[in-house]
């Protein structure tokens, strides 16, 4: 999708498959663009508005037809809602245009536009190059459909190019539309790896696609450890996973040099369980078939490598993905059984379904000789941490509240929210074990909490923070992947980026 900035000084002259309008709920008086295209159209919005068949209520649309000799095939009106005011304004601002722009950007493929001309200044802008960046994103994000196992493909996306009509054409506005579209294609990507089902996204095609992402940005390296490696380098907590399966574990690491040399990279570690089935603590058959989004993670470290590739942003970073399946057969790990991770310490593993955390530690570990200057792990970890937050926030826990702000401040100007959850050293003592240095789960209660209480034992050395995205990673009616945290881990790096 091409974007671009256009100042439109005459409405009757503007040709295009689809002029969109932001309206604001109970509109009395029409103000700049809005008011000049009432005009160009013969009074067509005021006689819609008075008619009360659309009144800008939030989520409403309403398509007229304009009559010749107007070149605009079509007049997209989406209401924007009430204006927002009080506490928490600018949050709620942020909310009300991303809604707004995911209901134009669902409108305009419907209407099959093939190009289209929004006007921005009838949004509410504090920041026209967010507002920008946020369009750019939410538009191009509506150009996803699932079709790689579909013998009749649904038709595709008509929209080719979009121009913003109300703001500045400036450097800072440019770049962040692109910006706002590479974190759209990082996110397709973290979608179509998650929506593939587990007989074809299994560690090895993880592999294929982080070289394959590689070779299209000259900015990226890619090596991948065998099992035989892992086994030198003393990864039992990782290898314990994978033998139950005749599908090897990988281990991938993507390395993106954008900045300095010498400059100390941001680490992003995924969990890449392709499919989860809860090996010999096998899960309930109900839904199963979901856990092939357990690699969610993954995708998220291989989608947001991708995009801030395409931006070229000016920072370091690797991504480490542990890619393997939980499964029981003759060889599987037991309950009880007793592994020792590459950290030295030993971990006795209770429940063979709290895999995520024992195939982490290890990365974790290993990511230790890049010398990173902060750590971030994603990962589809808890039950827990969906009965918490639900499906609207991810589980943020950290180890450094400058760190943790950060994370938040992305999430909230992304539109991909997280929620600080407690790290305190008395949830610790649930991880005892009278056989081991430590168990992999702390029985019933803040079972989310203590997960992270695990990986905190990992990550003494680092300043830290994990995401737990078991309840954001993807819905379950319709199923779909989300992409997230895409979103958020871009905005973060963009901001380390300085903008």
């Amino acid at each position: 999708m091409q974007f671009s900035i256009r100042q439109i000084s005459n409405f009757n002259t503007l040709d295009t498959d689809c002029l969109v309008v932001p309206v604001p709920e109970n509109n009395k008086r029409l103000q700049g663009s809005l008011a000049a295209i009432d005009k160009a159209c013969g009074k067509m919005i005021r006689q819609v508005l008075d008619s009360g068949d659309f009144s800008g209520k939030r989520g409403q649309h309403i398509t007229l037809h304009l009559p010749k000799p107007s070149k605009v095939a079509r007049l997209l009106l989406v209401g924007c809602g009430k204006p927002v005011t009080g506490k928490h304004k600018a949050g709620k601002e942020q909310q009300q245009l991303q809604h707004w722009a995911h209901q134009a950007g669902q409108h305009l493929q419907r209407l099959k536009a093939r190009d289209a001309v929004i006007c921005v200044d009838g949004l509410p802008i504090d920041d026209p190059a967010s507002v920008c960046q946020l369009l750019a994103h939410e538009l191009a994000a509506s150009q996803y459909h699932y079709s790689e196992t579909l013998s009749h493909k649904p038709p595709r996306p008509t929209l080719k190019k979009v121009a913003l009509h109300g703001v500045g054409n400036n450097a800072a506005v440019r770049q962040a539309m692109q910006q706002g579209q590479a974190t759209a294609e990082g996110v397709h990507l973290a979608r179509e790896l998650g929506n593939l089902p587990g007989n074809i996204c299994t560690p090895s095609y993880l592999a294929s696609q982080a070289r394959q992402l590689a070779r299209q940005h000259k900015t990226l390296g890619c090596q991948v450890l065998s099992e035989a490696q892992m086994k030198k380098l003393g990864m039992g907590a990782l290898l314990s996973v994978s033998r139950g399966s005749d599908e090897p574990a990988q281990l991938i690491i993507l390395q993106y040099k954008g900045g300095k040399a010498g400059q100390k990279p941001v680490a992003l570690v995924g969990k890449g369980i392709t499919f989860d089935s809860g090996g010999i603590s096998l899960k309930p058959g109900a839904k199963m078939d979901e856990m092939k989004y357990d690699m969610c993670g993954a995708a998220s470290v291989l989608g947001t490598l991708h995009a801030i590739a395409s931006m070229k942003l000016p920072v370091n970073v690797v991504g480490i993905v542990a890619a393997s399946e939980n499964l029981p057969s003759g060889r599987a790990t037991k309950p009880g059984d007793i592994v020792k991770s590459m950290a030295g310490k030993t971990i006795e593993i209770l429940n063979t379904d709290a895999e995520g955390r024992l195939v982490l530690c290890d990365a974790l570990t290993y990511v230790g000789r890049y010398k990173p200057e902060v750590v971030i792990d994603i990962a589809t970890l808890t039950g827990a941490c969906v009965v918490a937050l639900g499906e609207h926030a991810s589980g943020l826990f950290s180890n450094d509240d400058s760190l943790a702000d950060d994370l938040l401040a992305a999430g909230q100007q992304s539109g991909d929210r997280a929620w600080r959850m407690p790290l305190w050293e008395d949830y610790q003592k649930q991880l005892k074990s009278p056989f081991a240095d430590m168990a992999n789960v702390g029985g019933p209660g803040a079972g989310s909490i203590t997960a992270a209480c695990f990986l905190a034992r990992f990550t003494e050395d680092y300043t830290w923070a994990h995401l737990d995205i078991a309840g954001t990673a993807w819905k379950s009616s319709p199923k779909n992947a989300t992409g997230r945290p895409v979103g958020l881990l871009c905005q973060y790096l963009i901001n380390r980026a300085g903008g």
